[in-house]
């Protein structure tokens, strides 16, 4: 389990449409009308408004944009799309130079990519409750007077509360409330990946109606891990045939995937997989071998946060 250029491509076309944490499945909610609802601000708004507004808005615009994506390993020039038809989000992300890439995904509008616990422990989704965890694990604040691509915005510092995991920027669009710019720096200040866009073309609102309806689960897997850092909540994992092999967790702006594949004794070692702590781009992964009784386990973990936190959470995986 690598994390693939797809993979990666994936993530910005997330990020492009501020919806910064991707869940393969949702938990039900009401039938709104998210779309019709006023989006305006101004820069007298608080920091929790934007940040309300800047998720409405990934569901609610469509639009063509260009980007460029700039970390450690490369820089990569991105077409992106987003488009909106009875209800159903179409984001397509296409890589402009080096190898010919292009990832499609595809969402209901109004399905809010997060599922927290209430006080009564019953998961649900809003982007209340989105915006409320988040706080709690990060200091958010505003400066106005941004420009980016040549559009008026402003900004948003999300400051982890425990100095440990990363620390993320966003600069949004004054009009829409849609991100232009994403900065996600480690706990020294040092800067890991800068995703920005340098030409949006006009975006148009989508004003139809919204019906939000839930996907089938995976049952739990029969593993866990006994430590996670504060403020990461489990999230559902799409079903799929087999045994269940992976867990997710957020905590609002970052995620931890964690997976759990027995291993025969006559299976070959997968090429590229070597025990350790690994570095792709903005993505950490750890990669462990587990033995529990009998069977052998390959533990893969994958999280944008830094490598000694994940390899903390992998090595305290337990097994029921």
């Amino acid at each position: 389990m690598m994390v693939s250029s797809r993979s990666r491509l994936l993530a910005l076309g997330i990020m492009i449409s501020a919806s910064l944490v991707s869940f393969n499945t949702y938990a039900q909610a009401p039938s709104q009308n998210l779309c019709r609802e006023d989006t305006q601000a101004d820069s007298s708004e608080s920091p929790i408004r934007w940040l309300e507004r800047s998720l409405q808005a990934s569901h609610c615009y469509t639009f063509q944009a260009r980007a460029v994506a700039i970390n450690s390993i490369d820089v990569r020039t991105l077409a992106l799309s987003h488009r909106i038809q009875d209800g159903v989000r179409q984001q397509v992300v296409q890589q402009l130079d080096g190898p010919s890439v292009s990832v499609e995904r595809r969402s209901r509008v109004g399905q809010l990519a997060w599922v927290t616990p209430n006080a009564q422990g019953e998961a649900f989704p809003s982007l209340q409750s989105w915006v409320e965890h988040t706080t709690q694990y990060y200091d958010v604040g505003l400066e106005n007077g941004a420009r980016v691509a040549g559009r008026d915005a402003v900004k948003l510092r999300f400051e982890p509360k425990d100095h440990e995991r990363y620390t993320h920027e966003w600069w949004l669009d004054d009009a829409t409330g849609l991100l232009l710019k994403h900065v996600l720096s480690d706990p020294t200040g040092r800067i890991l990946e800068t995703f920005q866009v340098t030409q949006l073309h006009e975006p148009e609102r989508y004003t139809g109606d919204i019906t939000v309806t839930s996907v089938q689960e995976a049952p739990e897997p029969a593993w866990h891990p006994a430590w996670l850092p504060k403020g990461f909540v489990a999230q559902p994992v799409a079903f799929a045939d087999g045994e269940p092999h992976q867990r997710l967790y957020s905590d609002g702006l970052a995620t931890i995937s964690l997976f759990a594949e027995p291993q025969d004794e006559a299976q070959q070692p997968r090429q590229g997989l070597n025990s350790g702590v690994h570095q792709i781009g903005v993505s950490s992964v750890v990669i462990e071998e587990h033995a529990q009784g009998d069977q052998r386990w390959q533990l893969v973990g994958v999280g944008e946060l830094p490598p000694s936190l994940l390899q903390r959470v992998v090595h305290s995986v337990e097994f029921d």
